[in-house]
């Protein structure tokens, strides 16, 4: 059996002078994982398709300065708050904070110097089996408006199976509120389009939105309407329904309740969502202990931005998976608490895994 190896070469140099590092996680099996120490970024996540050749399955920018530069958080890890909190503002302890209002009026994934802008420690391990990079960052009490200080570890682990795991963990020194994400660009057929991709989400409800993505009440069922992916649906045919959500979004961007773990099986991942090329040529299964998935058809995009090789990205050229706690939990009672206090962790575990390599759903859960 091939040994998994870890190794990393110099990328660059961020604003203030912080040198960037990639790192490069191989299964010796054929998948390979790159991270930037830069926002902890997944650069490429290297799979091979059935017929045994390797593409990467997430959507990468072309240099260090693009991703510096303004950019739909490609590939980076988010905090300190994923998704929405409405109008940057909620209480806590009987506490007003105030953060960024950086997204029409609402704070969005942190702020404009949230973690993916940050240059994170990192530290490689690897085992018989596995090849892993545990990344650190230190986020100072008032960071971006949020109380207490925050300590964070994001560790990458990619096996000799080709499943490549993200585990989130976070302790503070005050009361504050945390939801931490990743925001990969996923196109499992390397280049042109998802729109052909399917996608089935484990989920019965969703979070219907306004027109600046905050929710507008409590979640509704999706079915008898665009959002039931309970099955197998080609995106393009989704998205292309008349309906009011996805007018007002241009697509997805929607956050999907997911099912509840199995009594018994709390903290230990379940399946969220099953994405497929065309064909069927590259699987990948989302696996997470957290309570729902953001689920975005990149509406936005534009082309103005491009990958190493030239190709620019355009509108529904990627779909991103991002397990994560609920949009506006911190203003939502009704939803699971982001609230994290001293003496607490704030951890979770999502896995990306790919079937067609060998490895079947459900098969190691029996």
């Amino acid at each position: 059996m091939p040994t998994p190896t870890v190794h990393s070469r110099p990328f660059g140099t961020a604003p203030g002078c912080s040198e960037v590092d990639l790192w490069t996680l191989d299964s010796g099996t054929g998948t390979r994982a790159e991270i930037l120490t830069y926002g902890g970024i997944l650069h490429r996540l290297m799979v091979p398709d059935t017929a045994g050749n390797a593409a990467s399955v997430v959507r990468s920018l072309a240099s260090l300065d693009d991703y510096t530069g303004k950019n739909p958080y490609f590939g980076a890890l988010i905090g300190r708050y994923a998704n929405r909190i409405a109008h940057g503002r909620f209480t806590l302890d009987g506490a007003v904070h105030r953060v960024p209002a950086n997204d029409r009026g609402h704070a969005l994934h942190g702020g404009p110097g949230g973690f993916h802008t940050r240059v994170w420690k990192a530290a490689p391990h690897r085992t018989d089996h596995t090849a892993a990079l545990r990344l650190t960052l230190h986020s100072a009490d008032g960071d971006m408006g949020f109380p207490g200080a925050l300590d964070v570890t994001v560790t990458y682990t990619l096996d000799t199976e080709g499943t490549l795991a993200l585990d989130y963990r976070a302790t503070t020194d005050r009361p504050t509120v945390v939801n931490l994400t990743n925001h990969a660009y996923f196109d499992l057929a390397d280049g042109g389009d998802i729109l052909g991709h399917t996608l089935q989400v484990d989920a019965d409800e969703y979070l219907p939105v306004d027109e600046a993505g905050i929710p507008r009440g409590p979640a509704v069922p999706v079915r008898h309407t665009p959002f039931d992916l309970t099955v197998p649906r080609t995106l393009g045919d989704r998205i292309g329904l008349p309906d009011e959500q996805l007018r007002s979004a241009g697509g997805f961007d929607h956050c999907w309740i997911l099912r509840a773990a199995e009594e018994g099986r709390a903290g230990v991942p379940r399946p969220a969502a099953r994405l497929a090329a065309p064909g069927e040529v590259r699987v990948m299964e989302v696996w997470t202990t957290e309570p729902g998935i953001q689920v975005y058809t990149a509406n936005q995009l534009d082309g103005s931005l491009a990958d190493p090789v030239g190709r620019r990205h355009e509108r529904y050229g990627a779909v991103c998976l991002e397990s994560q706690h609920l949009p506006d939990s911190p203003n939502r009672p009704g939803h699971p608490s982001t609230l994290l206090r001293p003496g607490e962790v704030a951890a979770s575990r999502t896995e990306l895994r790919f079937p067609h390599l060998g490895r079947e759903r459900g098969a190691d859960e029996v």
